[in-house]
This record gives structure tokens, C-alpha cells and sequence, in this order.
């Protein structure tokens, strides 16, 4: 009886160590793209698009159930998980961290999608973009508002996947972020709107407390809809109580 947790995040990270402390069968999968955790357990680096498929690597692992931690915007991944599951008819459960919650004093726009998004920061003069992988489309408008005279910094885990704008900053760096690290990144670049996802926990948060200190506005990317799962957690005790209670009662 196996349990195959879908991770990339430190909390989906927590919960493969409460797996292997309550000796629950995990595989821990991961996009391998910034850094392999040490765990004590089968890891599962780069997918499974090279191994068959996510169906495939189910029946061939003999997986019992999936526990989707991934991020909040991984929703190609998320969504492929139910279908998968459907089809092999094994529970699914996710695991999503709380989203950040605007206050009072928060200067946000939240936004459905990028062509919106993009929209509204067309007359920015200095934008910061802390918002992941950005895509040729994105990166496209981008290039023709730099042409306008637009300052442009950009900070990432790991390269661009496509050519950046000539002129836009590429910052490399991993979080957590501490709040002066956030004030001297914006304060320095005169920033006048940040451009982030609701990913919610607390390595980014940071950049949104300096936003509201600084008076920039943040340009939020709504979360997507997901497809429906059979358990849905947004505490870690929760999930992992859990686990351990179907563990359980299936052994």
C-alpha cells in the first residue's frame, strides 16, 4: 500500500516526513527544477511524462492514493492527478495552503488572468515580478512595454524558460525573503507595482508587508479553479491525521 504524494512545496515536503514517521508507504514526487529534499524515501524526480504517464506510473507502482500538495497555480498537475485517479479509481486528497488574505490597508487588484493583468500595469513605470516562470506570451507584452520606458525586474528560482526582454533585470533567488531584503529590492528600484500569485505561507509574504509600507500596489494573480478532488485540507495536522487514521484502516 503506497501513498504518492505530489510535492514541490515545503509543506507537501512536512507532510512526506509525517508519512515516513508514521510508516506510511510515500512516494514523494517532485519537478526536480530547485532542489531535492532529503527524505527518507523513494523520490520521484522530473514527472512522468518520461515513465508513461501519471496513469501508467499508478498501476505500475500499485499506488492506493494520491495527495496532491503541490503549489496553488499547478494546475495542469493538479487536474491530471483526479482524472488519473478517477481512472484507476483510487482516492485523491489536496492539501492547499491558506491564500493570503487582503487587509484594510493593502493596496491590491486582484486579477482572473494575465491578459488583465498585463493590462493594468501598462502605465507602470517600474514593475516588479514575482510571480514565477513568466510565459513567450507574457514576456511578448512585456517587450513592448520596456520600449515605452518601463523598468522591469524579474526574480526566479531557477532561469527563464524563454529570452527575457533585453533590458529586464533577472534576480535569482530562493526564499524565504526577509523584509529587508524586500524593502532594499524595492526601495532601490523605485517599484511602483509588484505582480505576484495568491501563493499564500509565509517564505514570500514579506514583499507584500513592504508593498503596503512603500504604497505600491499589488497586481494579484487570482488562484485557479481546480478540478474536484475527494478531500480537500488547508491544515497540515488535519492532513496528516488524516493519513494516519486511513492508513489505519486499511492495513
Amino acid at each position: 500500500m503506497s501513498v504518492l504524494l505530489l510535492g514541490g512545496t515545503s509543506q507537501a515536503k512536512w507532510l512526506a516526513q509525517a508519512c515516513i514517521d508514521n510508516g506510511i508507504n510515500c512516494i514523494y514526487s517532485i519537478a526536480g527544477l530547485v532542489r531535492t529534499p532529503q527524505l527518507d524515501c523513494r523520490i520521484n524526480i522530473g514527472g512522468f511524462s518520461d515513465t508513461g504517464g501519471l496513469t501508467a506510473f499508478i498501476k505500475r507502482e500499485k499506488i492506493s492514493a494520491i495527495l496532491d500538495a503541490t503549489h496553488p497555480y499547478a494546475k495542469k498537475m493538479s487536474d491530471q492527478a483526479v482524472h488519473s485517479a478517477r481512472g484507476c479509481r483510487i482516492p485523491i486528497w489536496r492539501y492547499q495552503r491558506p491564500a493570503w488574505v487582503k487587509m484594510p490597508s493593502d493596496n491590491w487588484q486582484e486579477h482572473d488572468d494575465w491578459p488583465a493583468l498585463l493590462l493594468a500595469i501598462k502605465e507602470n513605470k517600474s514593475i516588479f515580478l514575482s510571480a514565477g516562470q513568466p510565459s513567450e506570451k507574457i514576456l511578448s507584452v512585456l517587450s513592448q512595454y520596456q520600449k515605452q520606458g518601463q523598468q522591469q525586474t524579474l526574480r526566479t528560482a531557477v532561469p527563464c524558460e524563454h529570452v527575457l526582454p533585453k533590458n529586464m533585470e533577472w534576480i535569482k533567488a530562493i526564499g524565504p525573503f526577509s523584509r529587508q531584503q524586500e524593502f532594499e529590492l524595492m526601495a532601490s528600484r523605485k517599484i511602483d507595482a509588484l505582480i505576484t500569485k495568491n501563493s499564500g505561507g509565509s517564505a514570500t509574504q514579506e514583499k507584500l508587508k513592504v508593498a503596503q509600507t512603500l504604497g505600491i500596489k499589488v497586481h494579484m494573480l487570482k488562484r485557479p479553479m481546480l478540478a474536484e478532488c475527494d478531500k480537500e485540507f488547508n491544515d497540515l495536522e488535519a492532513s496528516k491525521d488524516f493519513l494516519v487514521g486511513w492508513h489505519k484502516n486499511e492495513r
